[in-house]
């Protein structure tokens, strides 16, 4: 038998990690880096969703998390400059870190402009593979989503006591009033159209209604789709008053979704909704939206056990009794119980029975949780933005368009 060499190594030899995903209660998960050295404190949570990572990882809701994917392999398809949700890439809104089963492979995909792992780098994304995220999806439903800190070192050496210890002293997102931190900077005017197989994205040079959105963490899917149903889309930042939202004579009024705890947001946002609610303009609001739509009205949010992440999730509208499978991204949810009179509920999950959708009763306002802009995820819910639209006409008194195509 031929000696072994120093330089050999052996079929059963343990490879280093050089990342670690080190929760708050203590417990370390080794695995391979990728991505941005360095590390992040945020949330763990996980996501369903078979694809989409790259709108995933976009998408300034998840400002403050670690997305764990439960699909093994990602990565298959790439990167490119199309497919990301957040308005301003430099500042890098959404996810945090990211964790897989699988390592990442080369793309395969005609639209790929970069690898997944060259990507997150450039994003400042903190990743890891070749863990059993079934496990630690588990360990979720569990005991719900934990603190914690993704760390990738490429040398594989780590301060496991410090990392323990930032876990542990992280206050989480109770509390926390993310959407200072992801929203525009100033105001400014979106014209992208959606996507068009084999032709990109168009422009909307003709619109027909104006449409004033409150950018909470908005994502680019929701303004295409206003803008290709005719709207000129001003989007203004989460701390604009209503008063210089009234002074842009908006058709229709707009609440983006976002990161954080909505009452937190809704020190600042929610005597803006409550004035602007004074008039009798149309108003749409999506997740976060949703949640300090509900405020206002008088109802209740709460943090939830371990969050709603995915794009295979059956919602019941109640006013159709229609079930809709819809993309969902929250870890806070509107107390149904809480909705004073006046509120109807309108969307339910048929996973544990939450709030997903509200309507004031006689009044051109309504909201929902999910993500109807089907980005990532199913295309069941575009209705409710031509629902939008058409309370738009009716107050003009225009010929309304049909929900569904």
């Amino acid at each position: 038998m031929a000696e072994m060499t120093a330089a050999s190594t052996p079929a059963w030899a343990i490879e280093k990690p050089t990342a670690l995903l080190v929760l708050a209660d203590g417990t370390v998960i080794e695995g391979r880096g990728l991505g941005a050295t360095g590390s992040a404190v945020a949330e763990v949570c996980f996501n369903t969703a078979l694809t989409g990572y790259q709108e995933i990882l976009t998408d300034p809701s998840y400002a403050g998390q670690i997305v764990t994917f439960t699909f093994p392999h990602i990565g298959n398809i790439g990167t490119n400059d199309e497919d990301i949700e957040d308005l301003n890439p430099v500042a890098r809104a959404g996810a945090v870190g990211a964790v897989f089963k699988a390592d990442v492979t080369n793309p395969s995909n005609y639209r790929a402009a970069a690898g997944l792992d060259q990507w997150l780098k450039k994003r400042g994304i903190v990743a890891l593979s070749g863990i059993d995220t079934r496990a630690l999806t588990g360990l979720i439903r569990e005991k719900g989503m934990p603190n914690a800190v993704i760390a990738h070192a490429p040398d594989g050496v780590f301060d496991i006591d410090d990392l323990r210890s930032r876990a542990a002293a992280w206050s989480g997102l109770i509390g926390l009033d993310l959407a200072k931190e992801v929203t525009s900077g100033q105001s400014s005017v979106w014209r992208e159209t959606p996507w068009v197989w084999n032709e990109g994205f168009g422009e909307q040079d003709d619109p027909t209604l104006h449409v004033v959105a409150i950018d909470y963490g908005v994502k680019r899917n929701i303004l295409r789709l206003l803008s290709g149903l005719g709207a000129k889309v001003t989007v203004v930042p989460a701390s604009t008053g209503a008063e210089d939202i009234l002074a842009m004579r908006p058709d229709g009024i707009f609440l983006s979704n976002g990161p954080g705890d909505p009452e937190a947001t809704g020190d600042y946002a929610v005597p803006v909704i409550q004035d602007l609610l004074k008039t009798d303009i149309p108003l749409f609001g999506i997740c976060l939206g949703h949640q300090m739509l509900a405020l206002a009205l008088g109802g209740k949010t709460a943090k939830m056990h371990q969050g709603h992440h995915g794009a295979n999730h059956p919602v019941k509208e109640h006013t159709t009794g229609k079930v809709e499978i819809v993309s969902m991204n929250h870890g806070f949810a509107v107390d149904a119980d809480s909705l004073p009179d006046g509120v109807e509920e309108t969307h339910v999950s048929l996973f544990d029975g939450s709030n997903c959708g509200i309507a004031l009763t006689g009044r051109p306002v309504f909201s929902v949780q999910h993500h109807p802009e089907a980005s990532p995820g199913p295309q069941d819910s575009h209705y409710l933005f031509r629902r939008f639209v058409n309370l738009i006409r009716e107050k003009r008194g225009e010929d309304l368009m049909a929900e569904r195509a």
